[in-house]
């Protein structure tokens, strides 16, 4: 009885969730629980500004990678290769084996979701001056612009937002904007 290790599959970007369905049902038609043990997508809690109100909503922290802790015996790469949504197990070479995660890298990504979760509230500034970013909330919804001063006392944000194609700077709070 080979060991189960974890490995990182790589999946049709914003498509993880689905995939990761379709793996468990899989599993689960197969009865294949022994050998595949859990799917996971590492996601990251963030506040977001909908209407005026802080939001907070998960996403992946890897778009596109999904981890599965699983013993990779007989069929079971193919079969999970053909799941629709799956690209590609990642590995060393294209079309190479598969190559198990180590173990500390496991312990990071799996601690790094705690993590998040415990800090999503107070994150350090997320942005950097000169970072392109995309307006998601008030009056200027749907704009780009480019962050010039960032005032950390007051949690907001200097961004040039071109406004009929003339600069305007426009003075905004951390969640109403994200990152291009």
């Amino acid at each position: 009885m080979s060991e189960l290790k974890w490995y990182v599959i790589k999946a049709i970007s914003g498509q993880e969730n689905k995939v990761k369905n379709y793996i468990e049902t899989e599993v689960k038609r197969l009865s294949l629980e022994k050998d595949v043990s859990q799917v996971v997508i590492p996601m990251e809690k963030v506040i977001q500004m909908r209407n005026g109100k802080k939001v907070p909503k998960e996403r992946p922290y890897y778009p596109g990678y999904i981890m599965i802790e699983a013993n990779l015996v007989g069929e079971i790469p193919h079969i999970i290769k053909n799941i629709p949504g799956v690209i590609s197990f990642l590995s060393l070479t294209k079309g190479g084996d598969p190559v198990p995660m180590r173990k500390a890298e496991v312990n990071k990504m799996l601690g790094r979701m705690d993590e998040l979760s415990e800090f999503a509230q107070d994150a350090g500034i997320p942005y950097t001056v000169g970072e392109n970013v995309k307006v998601i909330d008030g009056p200027f919804n749907g704009f780009n612009g480019t962050i010039e001063k960032i005032h950390e006392d007051k949690k907001k944000l200097e961004v040039m937002v071109l406004i009929f194609g003339r600069k305007t700077p426009l003075e905004l709070n951390y969640m109403q904007v994200e990152k291009n």
